[in-house]
Order: structure tokens, then sequence, then C-alpha cells
């Protein structure tokens, strides 16, 4: 990254730290970029559930995507906003326990086996059933188009907080508002830390 903005300064003529995002921070890159749409994404989460009259605290949370922002999102929301993160999933499947999960040991279980998948003392579930759990706000952090009009309709969160690109359809999307969910749009998530060139 720190080439590439280089050789836009080249053709530019002067240093233009903020054309590349993903730079060293001796370059202009942000210290908190690791985090950022994650953090950025539980502050728009805070300001729906107060709109909306959702206690944060007594909120369960499911988060589809157990990678740098689903990690990050999980872990602030309990940390954060005291939320019970009781199901993650990754690409091999999905984890749920009502008691809550801890992120940062869900982490560990999933860089030593490769999967969130068998972590102790949580109830194994697909990726599917993991979007159709009875929490307050569902975090699709992994893929796009995973909520369809096939599936919008079982969707039972109050809020749903789209920290992937473009994760759901326009038909879902629909089914979702007429449902009353309260969606959160993913450009509401982007880093603070891009910088647009016009």
């Amino acid at each position: 990254m720190a080439w590439m903005m280089d050789e836009y300064s080249k053709l530019a003529g002067r240093n233009v730290f903020c054309s590349i995002t993903g730079k060293p921070t001796s370059l202009g890159g942000s210290a908190g970029r690791y985090d950022a749409t994650a953090r950025g994404g539980l502050y728009t989460i805070r300001e729906a559930a107060e709109r909306i009259g959702i206690s944060l605290e007594a909120s369960r949370v499911a988060v589809h995507g157990f990678g740098n922002v689903g990690y990050h999102a999980a872990y602030l929301a309990k940390k954060l906003y005291g939320c019970k993160v009781v199901a993650v999933s990754d690409s091999k499947g999905a984890i749920f326990s009502p008691y809550g999960l801890d992120p940062e040991d869900v982490s560990g279980h999933k860089h030593s086996t490769g999967s969130v998948r068998d972590y102790p003392g949580a109830e194994n579930l697909t990726n599917e059933e993991l979007r159709e759990l009875d929490v307050e706000i569902l975090i699709p952090a992994s893929l796009e188009n995973i909520i369809t009009e096939e599936n919008a309709g079982n969707i039972k969160a109050r809020i749903l907080a789209e920290m992937a690109n473009g994760p759901t359809t326009v038909e879902g999307e629909a089914i979702l508002n007429s449902k009353g969910v309260h969606i959160i749009p993913d450009i509401l998530q982007w880093r603070r830390s891009y910088c647009f060139i016009f």
C-alpha cells in the first residue's frame, strides 16, 4: 500500500498520503484502522438502539462473519455496551450460547483450530440458523447478498447492522422494512480513515 501511495504521488507531482488506505502509520496510515469499521458500526448501533428504545445492556447480538470486522464488532459490543454476544460464525459454520460468548476466547479457539465450530460450551449451528436467531441485533459482517427474499422473512432481529458490503439484497430489504426491522446500511460503517479524491 505504501508503494501504491508513492506511485500515485509521483503521478500527482506531490505527496498524496490520503490516496490509499492500509498504509503503515509512518506514511499517514491510521493507527485505529483494524477496528475502525466495527467501532463506527457500534456507534451507529448505539444511536439506533436509543432511537427505537432498545437497551444495549440487555441486547443479544449475533455476528455473521467472525473475521476482522466481525471479531471487533463482537468484542466492542460486549466491552463498550455490555451486549451479550450469543452467536458468531465463519465460513465453516456458527456457534451459539444463550449465556453469551467471550469474543477473545472464541478468537483464540478459531486461530488454534481453524474455525469457531466446536467451541467448548457452545452449540454448533449453520450460518443460516445464526441469521434466524431470536436476537435484538444481527450484524452481517461476511459476504454480500446473504439476506434475500428467500430468508429475510425469517429474520427476528430488531436491528440489522450491515458491516459487510451489500449483505442485503433489494428484495430482502423490502421484506425487512415491511417487518419493521431497523436497517443500518453498510455505507455508514465505512472507515472514517478513507479519503476521497476528486
